[in-house]
């Protein structure tokens, strides 16, 4: 039997880049002879970071519509039939047998090319709040996997699987790897560490926030270890350093760095959110408000209310923060709790149903 063909397209963010590799990797593992090929938007992180996770990707010319009124808005329409022309060629090419998506923008051309070829098509929304292009493509594909209960409101009730959201495997267990951590980062054994995530691009007001405020991070003897986003970085790296600051436009050792980290203070988005809770460290989330519906706070607020984070909104980071976070680091026992109850709702076998449902698309052919 010939090796089965797998297209995988997810980026823009590394939100729909790593559910995406981590599919590719079960799939991997379950099919050591498939071929694999990853299609994204020619000028996003995914065109650097899919190579560097061993696997070869295809760009697209495509972008999604900017909310507000824009001159970039008159090009979608072009760049979309373009997109999809691409895809048609891309797909005639490499003759795939499951085409897979994981959102952004290069999602949508690819996977309604392959649907309407009648080639077997999964989607996976790691939302609270479905995605335009998950949206769109919904009526077409076969199957739709996803992150929180209630999406029959987004997608058609008999394609649904909850499945949870899939995360990197080397964050599984970082139980072991604290020392590593420490030494790969440099990091004094002494004192505690913050980690800081604004999400695989930035986050403007976190960067600021946290700039404003290593003065207090230091009275309270902690060392913080900061993700800028590639966007910032420039901005903040005069900060390496200086009060025990590790500033860092992306961080490729993720595992080190939660091994590492007594507190977390991260984005909410939902990829994030799954790893944090398989992670089950302290978090004091600070969602993005400009997402679609806020869908941010949503997926926060789910996990806040099982007791098991902590949410501030930015417009009260000022008011709020420094009271918050005090008598988080001074409670053993609070740090002890939210770990304990964010860890208990983990997904820890999502990326296994994912390919499971994979594998009854490929016993249907």
């Amino acid at each position: 039997m010939k090796p089965y063909k797998f297209i995988l397209s997810g980026g823009g963010t590394g939100g729909h880049i790593y559910p995406a590799i981590a599919i590719a990797n079960e799939l991997k593992a379950r099919h050591p002879q498939a071929c694999f090929l990853f299609v994204g938007a020619q000028d996003r992180m995914e065109m650097q970071k899919v190579p560097k996770a061993g696997y070869e990707i295809e760009g697209l010319w495509i972008a999604g519509i900017q909310r507000n009124l824009s001159r970039r808005n008159l090009m979608f329409p072009f760049k979309l039939l373009h997109s999809l022309a691409r895809a048609k060629k891309i797909i005639k090419a490499f003759n795939p047998d499951v085409v897979i998506g994981t959102g952004g923008y290069a999602s949508a051309p690819l996977l309604r090319v392959a649907s309407l070829k009648k080639i077997p098509c999964l989607i996976q929304e790691q939302n609270s709040y479905a995605g335009v292009a998950n949206k769109w493509l919904s009526k077409k594909v076969n199957t739709i996997c996803v992150a929180y209960k209630g999406m029959e409101k987004y997608f058609p009730t008999e394609k649904l699987v909850l499945t949870g959201n899939p995360v990197r495997e080397d964050i599984i267990e970082i139980a072991s790897k604290k020392e590593e951590g420490q030494h790969f980062f440099q990091l004094r054994k002494d004192k505690k560490t913050l980690l800081v995530l604004g999400g695989s691009l930035g986050a403007k007001a976190i960067n600021e926030f946290i700039a404003n405020s290593l003065g207090f991070f230091k009275e309270n003897e902690m060392q913080v270890l900061w993700q800028t986003g590639s966007f910032y970085f420039e901005n903040y790296k005069k900060h390496h350093e200086i009060f025990d600051v590790q500033v860092h436009d992306f961080i490729y050792k993720m595992d080190l760095a939660y091994a590492v980290a007594d507190i977390v203070i991260s984005r909410a988005g939902a990829l994030s959110v799954s790893e944090l809770s398989m992670v089950g460290k302290p978090v004091i989330f600070i969602p993005s408000p400009n997402v679609a519906e806020d869908h941010q706070k949503k997926n926060a607020l789910a996990i806040v209310q099982e007791n098991a984070a902590i949410l501030i909104e930015e417009k009260n980071l000022e008011t709020q923060f420094e009271k918050i976070f005090t008598e988080l680091i001074h409670s053993e026992e609070k740090q002890k709790i939210l770990s304990q109850n964010i860890k208990k709702l983990a997904a820890h076998n999502a990326t296994k149903a994912i390919a499971d449902e994979v594998e009854k698309l490929l016993q249907k052919q």
